[in-house]
């Protein structure tokens, strides 16, 4: 064989093996059952913020130290430990993507992505109404 084959066959293999590895990282959305059988490993989970349960947060005893409830797609409704603060209209938000571990009954997030429908509400509005026109 060529040494240009090898070198090729080599660059070839690398690339195989850094899709597959990258591919192993890819993460879909789960549940809190899911998480809590999948314990200690990092997943995210999409739901919304159950306002009844209340939130604690109290930035002169601890800044970063945020909890709530959140209710997962399937109902469940589990204790939310954020170590942050707590993000600016967090309770205006209509869906929450949070990134963390099941810790026994609690999941504790490293990352909250809030969506809030209020900023495209006037242009959807807008749209909706200049379609019937």
């Amino acid at each position: 064989m060529k040494k240009t084959s090898i070198i090729l066959l080599i660059v070839i293999a690398v690339c195989v093996a850094g899709m597959v590895m990258m591919v192993g990282d890819f993460s879909t959305y789960e549940t809190f059952a899911t998480a809590k059988k999948k314990e200690g490993k990092e997943i995210h989970v999409i739901g919304a913020l159950d306002k009844a349960k209340g939130m604690v947060y109290d930035p002169v005893a601890n800044a970063d130290f945020f909890s709530f409830h959140m209710k997962d797609k399937s109902g469940d409704i589990v204790k939310v430990v954020f170590n942050g603060t707590r993000p600016t209209d967090f309770e205006k938000s209509t869906e929450l993507v949070l990134t963390g571990k099941m810790v026994g009954n609690e999941f504790h997030c490293s990352k909250i992505l809030m969506k809030c429908p209020s900023k495209y509400k006037d242009e959807q509005t807008a749209y909706s109404a200049s379609k019937d026109i």
